[in-house]
């Protein structure tokens, strides 16, 4: 490495986005409302709507989107009793790395009685983006949970395929402290050709994933039951107390067509009107 690439490198590391979010949020007056809120960096959080038994909250990126280098670390928590719908402003952008790659961990807790939504937007995924992602959920025994996380590879709407980066994405489920879901993807070098794979996703270009607990097989004859409109793949199973729907499909157009109708007829409230867009 020269010396004008070493200081290109450390020019381009002292400008990469840091953002950090902790929300709690806890039952007063039978109302769920913000107990304590720290926002550093470019993470923001807004409150759209009236306050009342459930608190929708809306996460902002004010970077712009997701770097190489870039950091946001996020900490919700739901104290018992209280209810929270999460999503996002916009779908989130990860754009082409450098460099190192960019690193979001959440991490999300759920109090007794308590209930999340975690609704975030896709993620669209630039070619030859990394991304290093954990996803942490501590739930009391009674506590519900709804995730929906969807990855959309390459600007699909505008003609474009990821065809090399990185991804790994970690998740982990704990229930009263015992692990009840644990998943691991890690896809790197090219990755156009390994979606291209049958065992993998078959030529799919945006995937989902919806985690609830608790779960029932009710849920997936729920979702056997929309299979007629569906635009791609869907399936959903049940099993130790919980619940997973999977999506694939050959656009995120098509997969957020799916991912909609499910947690639409999952969900007892209608989804964030930032949805709808």
């Amino acid at each position: 490495m020269t010396a004008a690439s070493a200081a290109d490198r450390d020019i381009f590391a002292a400008n990469r986005a840091r953002g950090t979010l902790a929300l709690e949020v806890g039952l007063t007056a039978g109302a769920s409302r913000a107990a304590r809120l720290h926002e550093d960096g470019s993470l923001r959080v807004r409150f759209p709507g009236a306050r009342g038994a459930e608190l929708d909250a809306v996460l902002v990126n004010t970077a712009g989107g997701v770097a190489g280098g870039d950091r946001f670390d996020l900490d919700i928590a739901v104290d018992a009793g209280a209810q929270l719908t999460v999503s996002t402003a916009a779908a989130e952008k990860v754009y082409r790395a450098l460099d190192a790659a960019a690193a979001v961990d959440v991490k999300l807790r759920v109090g007794a009685g308590a209930a999340l939504a975690w609704l975030p937007q896709e993620t669209i995924l630039f070619d030859q983006s990394r991304l290093a992602r954990s996803i942490e959920v501590e739930l009391a025994g009674d506590a519900r949970l709804m995730l929906a996380e969807a990855l959309v590879f390459g600007r699909t709407g505008m003609g474009e395929r990821l065809e090399r980066g990185t991804l790994t994405d970690r998740w982990r489920v704990r229930r009263e402290g015992r692990l009840v879901y644990a998943e691991t993807v890690r896809l790197d070098g090219e990755i156009a050709g390994k979606l291209a794979l049958p065992a993998i996703g078959k030529g799919a270009a945006a995937v989902a994933t919806v985690i609830l607990v608790p779960g029932d097989e009710k849920i997936p004859e729920t979702v056997r039951a929309l299979e007629g409109g569906f635009r791609g793949e869907v399936g959903a199973s049940a099993w130790n107390g919980g619940a997973v729907v999977r999506f694939v499909a050959a656009d995120g157009a098509a997969m957020r067509h799916d991912l909609m109708r499910v947690l639409a007829a999952l969900r007892a409230r209608a989804l964030p009107r930032l949805w709808l867009n």
